[in-house]
């Protein structure tokens, strides 16, 4: 996943035709971006904050592999649910959105439920009734913290980032 994903990207959703939000499967909601592979630089800046991780897509995808690893890859998940659910400005199609990101993070019957507070939860099961594109912001913005604060460091430590880091110094002292 770190180069590509069979995933459809956003230009190529841009050329299919829309169906009916009646229509909208759970595939339609990205769960891995293609992105080029990443550059020693872009790696090397991974290391100076958390936000450099998740401004482009190829940081997003190597954090979202560790994640894997540590069996937290909802979190990332959800976050990036959310950023499309922003995207978007057809009522019909974000409210269809919110109740499939709903089922899928929020839900407590969810195998993919992310950890938030009870203040946040409730503000979003009162907005269910007229979700917008922004009824996950707060609940967003906890899963990013909770991964900065928790999941970053250890992605800093890690083989993965360690071993990409590691190859792509080899292959820029081999060009």
């Amino acid at each position: 996943c770190l180069v590509s994903c069979s995933l459809t990207v956003r230009n190529q959703e841009e050329q299919r035709p829309r169906r009916p939000s009646h229509e909208l499967r759970r595939e339609d909601l990205p769960t891995c971006e293609e992105s080029p592979s990443p550059t020693l630089e872009e790696v090397n800046a991974w290391a100076q904050s958390f936000d450099k991780v998740m401004l482009t897509p190829a940081g997003r995808n190597a954090f979202r592999e560790f994640l894997r690893t540590e069996f937290s890859e909802e979190n990332m998940l959800f976050w990036m649910a959310c950023e499309e659910l922003k995207k978007e400005a057809n009522k019909t199609i974000i409210e269809e959105k919110a109740r499939i990101i709903y089922e899928d993070y929020i839900s407590i019957l969810s195998p993919k439920e992310v950890s938030l507070d009870s203040r946040v939860r409730e503000v979003i099961n009162r907005n269910m009734v007229e979700p917008s594109q922004h009824i996950f912001d707060d609940a967003q913005l906890q899963i990013y913290t909770l991964m900065h604060r928790d999941s970053y460091p250890r992605f800093m430590n890690s083989a993965l980032y360690k071993d990409l880091l590691q190859s792509l110094a080899e292959k820029s002292v081999e060009a």
